[in-house]
């Protein structure tokens, strides 16, 4: 038996903090939800685990999705960096794709993480072919680094132009300015995303550089809170693409943090699903700023090489492909000049947090309409950080800023305000499935969040759903999801050759090499893995083509060939588009290779209710709930006390210490042999 039985998953958002437990000896969970401490999100951390458990020798390991880094870009509260670049393309970072922020626009503003004044160049020049034409000085380049310090800069970037295709220059300038700099915080771009394409090589490499000293700073308050309090297992940390790597890599590869919680939230909707043998989902996550949403079809995620995190703000690197809007429980509603409803994208956040949370804000939000519609329990708010929720307040901003402006009464603002919210987010929806290629009809919603089971009703309505799974602990989804994640590392090389001219063996041996690379990284880790999956990938397109397609690949045991190849991207780029190009060169742009440490699998039978009651008697009582332009007394449930089979009809609410259901009139929620609640039209 284990000494250190307990795995801890946490997620921490801008609203609350999510903990999920499990004993790894007798499989118990437990979850806790508590307000975030935004001043110093590690100590909300380190209490919210001190609730549930009072050895924290006994923690193996604690697996971390993390906000830190996503908020640091989009409040631009990362540190004062500098870069050190090739003579002639300081401004790579500022042109970006000359895209603009709304396309209609005529103007636009943008302004880079790095200022101009701080990216200083240097006399250096590689070919694109890999030529070294123009070697660095060295002292040139310490000159340079030292004057970024003098400028207060605490991090650096150092981007050469074609250094994807050799990066002896970058090698040589990075140890020329390690011997001068005050710190560890040196990024070397090629070593970032060896790859072609300048913007999104110095976009992703200067972003890493911003983010290194404020993630790195996080992690030691982070590691020094849990060994106070005795820690000495593994932490981890959850990658965007739904991976888990160490601490020491998250710390030198920050930007690999980026939507590292909602990436937590979409592995744990493939885990629930695929116990209750639902291929197709939507996840859609509800917390107190945003909507998340993500596709799984045939219960695979959907992984893009690259995002924007804001505007112009580009990262290249592997994650889940995940939609996010602003629309959250703490999404203000308004009305605009034009006369309009508005609900988002300005947040009230956890601090003021909603008019009904009492603490200063005096404009409505997402979740005082659900309030005022009786959909929450004013006397029994989630989450722990209050005794009960301000009702009369709540309405009263109501009718003072959307009713009264639109002649309506406060019940009926309030439904306009869910109305206007849920047409965003069925916005979102439509967008990750009808806009590619995928027929909402055969999808189930996931909501999660505190929030998002409010709303699945309205959602499988506007968007014409299968119908809802609404896990066993919503409001912890994403925490359950650390848990339950593999270990993943990725890399990307850059390759630029036509197919017909390329020495496929020679490649092949290549990606092979890196993947031993890359299990190497696995076994520094120190976790036990229940087996170890290679993925290999190509980028690849048709000539004179500028965007690719990802080309799965398996290596033959007898070598790479280009047939192979062929064979594997006309399969690829048919299921893509359609259709193949005949007499059309084809050429290789990148290699893609993943090592995946699978954990070992987690028994979602342990949500499972032991012992259910009948739903009749599941009711605590009695609420008027405003349903489709008038009041309704509808039965309130004890969600987790359902047993298995028992069936609820709408419109009824049915409530747990981490959200709130409702069900809307026409849906009938069933509990399944896992604890979900599966929402479907009544038949």
């Amino acid at each position: 038996m284990t000494t250190k039985p307990y795995a801890v998953g946490v997620d921490v958002g801008g609203t609350f903090t999510d903990i999920f437990v499990v004993d790894q000896v007798s499989g118990a969970v437990a979850t806790t939800k508590l307000p975030s401490t935004l001043d110093n999100q590690s100590r909300g951390l380190v209490e919210g685990i001190a609730r549930e458990i009072d050895d924290f020798g006994a923690i193996a390991s604690v697996i971390h999705g993390t906000t830190t880094g996503t908020n640091a870009l989009l409040e631009r509260k990362g540190a004062v960096t500098g870069m050190i670049t090739s003579a002639g393309f300081r401004d790579v970072l500022e042109m970006r794709r000359r895209d603009r922020p709304r396309t209609w626009g005529l103007r636009g503003d943008y302004t880079p993480v790095i200022r101009r004044d701080r990216r200083l160049e240097v006399a250096e020049r590689t070919h694109a072919d890999g030529t070294v034409v123009t070697a660095i000085d060295p002292q040139e380049v310490q000159i340079a680094a030292r004057k970024l310090i003098e400028m207060g800069c605490t991090s650096v970037v150092v981007f050469f132009v074609n250094s994807y295709a050799n990066d002896a220059n970058e090698r040589a300038a990075a140890e020329a300015v390690r011997a001068v700099w005050p710190n560890a915080y040196v990024t070397r771009a090629t070593e970032i995303l060896p790859e072609i394409r300048e913007f999104e090589r110095v976009s992703t490499a200067a972003l890493n550089a911003y983010l290194q000293p404020v993630v790195s700073s996080y992690m030691d308050r982070l590691d020094a809170g849990l060994g106070a309090r005795g820690f000495a297992g593994d932490l981890l940390i959850v990658q965007s693409n739904g991976g888990v790597m160490s601490v020491d890599t998250a710390r030198a590869y920050p930007v690999r943090t980026a939507l590292s919680g909602p990436a937590a939230g979409v592995r744990a909707a493939q885990a629930i699903a695929a116990a209750a043998q639902i291929g197709d989902i939507i996840t859609c996550d509800l917390g107190g700023t945003s909507f998340d949403v993500s596709l799984i079809a045939g219960g695979e995620a959907a992984l893009s090489a690259q995002t924007a995190i804001d505007f112009g703000m580009v990262v290249r690197t592997p994650m889940i492909e995940i939609t996010t809007i602003g629309a959250g429980g703490g999404s203000i509603a308004s009305i605009d000049a034009g006369g309009l409803l508005q609900v988002g994208p300005e947040s009230a956040g956890s601090n003021p947090g909603p008019v009904c949370y009492g603490l200063g804000n005096d404009r409505p939000t997402l979740t005082d309409a659900n309030l005022v519609l009786g959909r929450i329990n004013a006397a029994r708010p989630i989450g722990g950080k209050l005794d009960r929720l301000d009702l009369k307040a709540a309405r009263a901003a109501i009718a003072r800023s959307v009713g009264d402006p639109l002649g309506l009464s406060p019940e009926r603002a309030a439904e306009a305000v869910l109305r206007v919210a849920n047409a965003k987010m069925a916005g979102a929806i439509r967008l990750v499935s009808i806009e590619r290629g995928h027929d909402p009809a055969r999808f189930h919603a996931m909501p999660f969040g505190g929030g998002g089971a409010l709303h699945v009703g309205a959602l499988i309505a506007d968007c014409g759903l299968r119908g809802a799974l609404v896990p066993r602990y919503p409001g912890v989804t994403s925490a359950l999801g650390c848990v339950v994640a593999d270990m993943r590392h990725d890399r990307v090389r850059t390759v630029n050759r036509m197919l017909d001219d390329l020495d496929a063996p020679a490649l092949g041996r290549e990606m092979s090499a890196i993947a031993q690379e890359l299990q190497t990284l696995l076994d520094r880790a120190g976790v036990a893995f229940a087996g170890v999956a290679q993925m290999f990938e190509l980028d690849m397109l048709y000539l004179g083509q500028t965007h690719s397609v990802a080309v799965p690949l398996t290596l033959p045991p007898g070598g790479l060939t280009r047939d192979v190849i062929a064979a594997a991207f006309d399969a690829a780029y048919g299921a893509e588009f359609g259709r193949l190009l005949d007499n059309i060169p084809k050429r290789v742009m990148n290699l893609r290779v993943a090592v995946i440490g699978r954990r070992p699998p987690f028994d979602m039978r342990v949500f499972a209710p032991a012992e259910g009651r009948a739903a009749q008697e599941c009711i605590t009582g009695w609420r008027s709930v405003f349903v489709a332009g008038a009041w309704q007394e509808v039965p309130i449930y004890d969600r987790l006390s359902l047993a298995v089979d028992e069936a609820v009809a709408g419109p009824c609410v049915l409530e747990q210490p981490d959200t709130t259901i409702f069900v809307d009139p026409g849906l009938t929620g069933r509990c399944d042999a896992f604890g979900n609640l599966i929402l479907e039209h009544q038949t």
